[in-house]
Formats: structure tokens, sequence, C-alpha cells
């Protein structure tokens, strides 16, 4: 399976717990690249990545280089372990969508503006 590089905010504890659990349940999958974002402006501008948004949305980026925002992200690195793929077939859905990115959305600049990171 070809390797993707998912972008997270290591400074988050949620995000870190998040990344801890995928592995677990992608036992020994070593198809994924983690990066922790924090003090790699430079980096991530470097990938086409702006860091506000990369604190924001969590971003992969794909065999082909294309990088993936938020949502997309999510269904794109789920989709890659058997035990999330009922979830990122769920979060596919077209009517559910729109509204899972906008609670996402706001529960992470909620966290950002309650942490100072904002």
């Amino acid at each position: 399976m070809a390797r993707l590089k998912v972008y997270y905010d290591g400074a988050c504890p949620r995000c870190v717990a998040d990344r801890r659990r995928y592995e677990r349940l992608a036992r020994h999958d070593d198809s994924v690249e983690w990066v922790d974002i924090t003090g790699k402006e430079e980096q991530l501008r470097a990938a086409g990545i702006d860091p506000y948004r990369a604190l924001t949305e969590l971003h992969v980026q794909d065999e082909q280089g294309r990088i993936h925002r938020e949502l997309d992200a999510y269904i794109l690195l789920m989709s890659r372990t058997r035990a999330l793929r009922p979830l990122a077939w769920l979060l596919d859905l077209p009517g559910l969508k729109p509204l899972l990115s906008w609670c996402y959305r706001h529960w992470v600049l909620r966290r950002l503006h309650r942490e100072g990171r904002l």
C-alpha cells in the first residue's frame, strides 16, 4: 500500500490520542507517516499548506502528492483501515458531511481559542 503523510497538531492532546487510537486499529501499518505541525510553518508552506489551516483542519497528502483537508482527510485516512472503513463511509454521506464539517470546525476553533493558540 502506498504511503500517506498525515499533518496533525502534536500540541493537541486529543489529536495525539486520536493518532494513537488509529495506530492501534491499523496494527503495524507503516503506510502512514505522521508529521507534527507544531513549529513547522516553513515546512508546511513548502508542502503547499497554509499553517493556519493546518492548525484548524487535518491535512493528509496522498500518494500522488495531493493534499486532502478536513473531513476528506479523515475519510482518506480511515478508509485505509478495515476497522474504520464503515466510519469513513458514514462521514462521506452527502447529507451528513456538511453538518459534521461545521461541527468539526466549531469544535477545533473553540479548542484553539480555549488554549490561547488562535
